[in-house]
């Protein structure tokens, strides 16, 4: 089965405030995306830093901060459980109707068994802590390779 390439496409870091929460990558000289944007139907605001700018790496890893839109969201709950850290690690995939099947016919446990539109307009779906060693794994399909 092709369902790549498959490369790491972003960390989530859950944080209260993007602000606060943007003070260490921007120290850090990470250049910050255009726009925040806001994902009502998962309840984010989201921000994203570029971890390298060479023109080698076409598709570096992104540093993507998760505010709240409320304390009754998935990123609120996990920052009352867990407080700011990491809270997922996307993978971007070229087929994620394709491998979203193959994962469920090998008992893979899917949040999403279907992909909805995630943050930037690409195709999300998430994969189960429990299938993945406790990691929450966010599946990424983008609508153009740029």
């Amino acid at each position: 089965m092709d369902f790549g390439p498959i490369y790491i496409d972003h960390i989530g870091i859950a944080t209260r405030d993007l602000d606060e929460g943007s003070r260490f990558w921007t120290l850090l000289g990470l250049k910050q995306g255009e726009a925040d944007e806001r994902v009502d139907d998962q309840g984010v605001v989201t921000r994203f830093f570029a971890t390298n700018q060479s023109q080698s790496d076409s598709h570096p890893p992104n540093i993507e901060l998760l505010e709240p839109t409320g304390e009754d969201t998935p990123i609120g709950k996990f920052l009352d459980k867990r407080g700011p850290g990491i809270q997922q690690l996307c993978l971007s995939v070229s087929n994620l109707p394709g491998l979203l099947d193959y994962l469920k016919q090998h008992g893979i446990k899917l949040i999403d068994e279907e992909p909805r539109k995630g943050a930037g307009g690409h195709m999300i779906a998430f994969v189960h802590p429990r299938s993945t060693g406790g990691v929450l794994v966010e599946l990424s399909q983008r609508s153009s390779r740029t």
